[in-house]
């Protein structure tokens, strides 16, 4: 906005009043234009309201509003009768802590304002008319250099209609100076910008597309952007568009767009549209973000999350190819081996649940699941036990220990519990909290079980994955009906 000087000193309100009725403000009311710029600064700003603000002397009022409905508030209580008195834009970054704000009606109740960016409006001869500012519910730090530039030269877009208005004609010099300066905003943008009419016709890009796709300027209006989509993206992004203009949906999609050398890239389209205050769409503004490194970057780091992953699967293998290779030697180990095997195979169950699949090979139940983890551990029983309540999500981290905690307590089941028995089977419940997963171990129907004598091997090891690897408490109940083993674990222990 044009820096004002010493020469313009303050007006009375009488003189203001009398000023601005030059303007005709009050036919402003609704203005599409001004709709489009403070739906444009929303956009821009990330922010939920946007307002064009007339400040009078009792009140201030909105001729074009974004994400507000009321249209008016009283002057005592107006953030841009402060904003219209400087020179650049006032940020408040919390109003809750600012000392001219914190008991505002509008901050201790709707629209609850925290954070406010407001531009002022003040004339060339120094007139104080009001501000366009843009108004979140939770506070910020500031805007960014893009949004602060953005937001000044639209706050002077609106100076330039108001000026236009006060001289009583719209020259088509003028109407041109004020496209121009918002070319000049969307130019500036790294982005491709592109609007449209409301039934999707396209009729403006900025000067980032062209240079992008190498396109004459004009070449790919109407239905011809299309045609610069990889074919196999086409059709997708036909649909996507038309289901958009069909029910106003904002628009998002992920394509390949050709530039000018004719290699696609990975594009990111967004698009928004603009309404009048009856709700119609008068406008789409949309953006397309070259995405093709972070696109390549994520392939690759799946691509690598793929070979350590096989890579650890044939560890396995090894270490259970060698583990029978060495009870040939040694047929007196070969009741430890079959033990140890047995769970390395288990914790290779585990890993192959968790790990990064191809769309082909990954499981049916999703692999954060620790319903789906505990079937895929627990399949050589299939029928012989349900899980029953909540799941919950685990990671790669907890995949190991639970897996080597729940194969102990099947293999124990097998040898003396409810599955060393035809009629025997087990219930696992899961319960969930914000806080805590608890997972209880009932067998039924196998013979009766009394406490052991002596703490072996596998309670040990029960005891290292649940207690001291997942932070969990362990108790146990020899029932007659079967053994009963809740276990309870903090929730960010399974899923970090």
């Amino acid at each position: 906005m044009t820096e004002r000087t010493a020469e313009y000193p303050p007006l009375s309100e009488t003189q203001r009043a009398t000023s601005m009725s030059s303007f005709d403000l009050a036919e402003l009311v609704g203005s599409a234009e001004l709709t489009r710029i403070t739906d444009f600064a929303s956009a821009l700003c990330e922010a939920p309201i946007s307002l064009v603000s007339i400040v009078e002397a009792q009140r201030q009022w909105f001729p074009a509003r974004t994400g507000l409905d009321v249209s008016e508030t009283p002057r005592e209580t107006s953030f841009c009768a402060h904003a219209m008195g400087g020179t650049d834009i006032m940020i408040v970054p919390d109003a809750t802590q600012d000392s001219r704000f914190l008991d505002n009606p509008l901050v201790t109740g709707e629209p609850h304002i925290r954070f406010y960016a407001g531009a002022p409006l003040v004339a060339d001869d120094g007139i104080q008319i009001g501000a366009l500012c843009i108004i979140d519910r939770l506070p910020r730090a500031g805007l960014t250099p893009l949004q602060h530039e953005g937001l000044v030269l639209l706050a002077a877009n609106i100076m330039a209609l108001l000026s236009a208005r006060r001289a009583s004609h719209r020259t088509d010099r003028e109407r041109e100076e004020q496209e121009t300066k918002f070319r000049v905003l969307a130019d500036a943008m790294p982005q491709m910008v592109w609007s449209t009419l409301p039934d999707g016709f396209h009729d403006y890009y900025n000067a980032r597309w062209y240079e992008f796709t190498g396109m004459p300027p004009g070449s790919t209006d109407g239905e011809a952007w299309n045609g610069m989509f990889h074919p196999e993206d086409q059709a997708h992004a036909w649909s996507v568009w038309r289901h958009s203009l069909e029910t106003g949906e904002p628009y998002e999609i992920e394509y390949r767009l050709r530039r000018a050398d004719g290699v696609y890239r990975w594009t990111l389209g967004r698009a928004m549209p603009i309404r009048d205050r009856d709700g119609s769409i008068t406008r789409w503004f949309g953006t397309c973000t070259d995405i093709h490194d972070q696109k390549m970057i994520q392939v690759q780091k799946e691509i690598v999350a793929h070979e350590l992953s096989h890579r650890i699967k044939n560890i396995f293998s090894v270490v259970t190819g060698l583990i029978s290779f060495s009870t040939r030697a040694h047929p007196q180990m070969k009741a430890v081996a079959d033990d140890l095997r047995d769970r390395i195979l288990a914790l290779g169950r585990a890993h192959d649940f968790v790990r990064p699949h191809s769309e082909a090979s990954k499981p049916a139940t999703m692999q954060d699941s620790l319903a789906g983890m505990l079937g895929a551990l627990l399949e050589a029983y299939s029928g012989r036990f349900e899980i029953v309540g909540d799941d919950a999500m685990i990671d790669d981290r907890s995949a190991t220990p639970l897996a080597l905690l729940f194969h102990e307590l099947a293999t124990n089941a097998a040898k003396y519990g409810a599955l060393s028995t035809s009629e025997g089977a087990i219930r696992i419940t899961i319960a969930t909290s914000d806080e805590h997963v608890q997972i209880e171990w009932q067998e039924n129907g196998g013979p009766v079980v009394s406490r052991p004598g002596h703490e072996g091997f596998g309670t040990r090891l029960i005891e290292l994955s649940a207690i001291r690897q997942l932070g969990g408490q362990v108790e146990r109940e020899w029932r007659p009906e079967g053994l009963r083993l809740g276990v309870r674990f903090p929730t960010t222990s399974l899923n970090r």
